[in-house]
């Protein structure tokens, strides 16, 4: 099972650097950031560590073709997949809090993200390319600067449409915030998908975004883990049935508002929602426990790698450097 880390996109590029350098020392598979509105450039950020670095990948998650054309996502990723050697990787996805913010409406987000993915690939083979999609068109590309190999494509993708689009098209798929039932359930989607295209796993990389929160102190993990809950993909029904009753489900749904205000407020106490839902919303979707007792959280991911995924993707928040070493020296062996 391969172990990816996720940065800060805030962190300043000397900093992705340092970390992502000691990630390669640790063993760590790859190096993601984030694509935020309020953050640093993805791709320019991770410029230095792809310069710096000799094994490990790299690349931005998840990037939409609704706020940039596909042709410019090229142009990026292929730039940074260069400085790299080749090493570079891309989540693209349909949706992203930037959507919302720029006032951007993402129609036919399957769609467009088959259409972007198609366009990557033919900008990569460094061909001429001329493309007519229903929502993008490209004429006339060639990027005749391409010398590395091709990047790895990651679409983001949970249900069932863009999974089956995904196995049609990409590398590989990166789900989110998902324990080991639904992503179990998500992968038998895709096999089959990928069956009638003729393709098999073994060479189709999963993988799954999912928060990490380990320290020291567990009452200090839980309280990270309950401030982070907004963007943890809860407020799916069909997921949250598979550890809820259908009244505390339906309690979640109805506490949006209120977790949208703990989460600006930067507390770990949502009003109305009581503490055995909290807990039990950071037990099943994120990654939790006290680095003294770490077999729980050792379990929780090899329950994952049970489900049939490949590899994990640990979003990392305070001291990342610490989070790297603890990684590197106990998780990575453990599995």
């Amino acid at each position: 099972m391969h172990i990816d880390v996720i940065l800060d996109a805030r962190a300043k590029p000397q900093e992705l650097a340092e970390l992502g350098r000691l990630a390669e020392r640790f063993g760590v598979h790859g190096v993601w950031v984030s694509s935020l509105l309020d953050a640093r450039d993805p791709f320019a950020s991770l410029g230095l560590l792809a310069q710096t670095s000799s094994r490990i990948r790299l690349g931005p998650i998840a990037v939409n073709p609704f706020d940039t054309h596909p042709v410019k996502i090229a142009s990026a990723l292929l730039t940074l997949n260069e400085m790299a050697g080749g090493r570079g990787q891309i989540v693209i996805g349909g949706g992203g809090e930037a959507l919302q913010s720029l006032g951007i409406r993402p129609d036919r987000r399957v769609r467009a993200v088959r259409e972007c993915v198609e366009i990557l690939r033919a900008a990569a083979s460094g061909q001429r390319v001329t493309y007519t999609g229903e929502l993008f068109r490209v004429s006339g590309l060639q990027l005749r600067w391409l010398e590395a190999a091709a990047p790895r494509i990651l679409v983001g993708a949970s249900q069932q449409q863009m999974l089956r689009m995904a196995a049609g098209c990409a590398d590989g798929i990166m789900l989110s915030d998902m324990p080991p039932g639904p992503a179990r359930a998500a992968l038998g989607e895709l096999d089959a998908a990928l069956r009638s295209r003729g393709r098999e796993r073994h060479d189709f990389h999963t993988t799954v975004f999912t928060a990490w929160h380990v320290y020291p102190d567990r009452q200090q993990a839980l309280r990270e883990g309950r401030r982070w809950l907004l963007l943890r993909g809860i407020f799916r029904p069909w997921l949250l049935a598979e550890f809820l009753a259908p009244e505390d489900v339906a309690l979640v749904m109805q506490g949006q508002p209120a977790f949208a205000r703990a989460f600006a407020a930067g507390s770990h106490v949502v009003d109305g929602v009581p503490d055995r839902i909290l807990d039990a919303l950071v037990e099943n979707v994120t990654i939790s426990g006290s680095t003294d007792d770490l077999e729980p959280v050792l379990a929780k991911l090899r329950h994952l790698k049970a489900a049939g995924l490949g590899g994990i993707a640990l979003r990392l928040y305070t001291d990342p450097a610490a989070s790297i070493r603890l990684i590197g020296e106990r998780v990575i062996p453990a599995l």
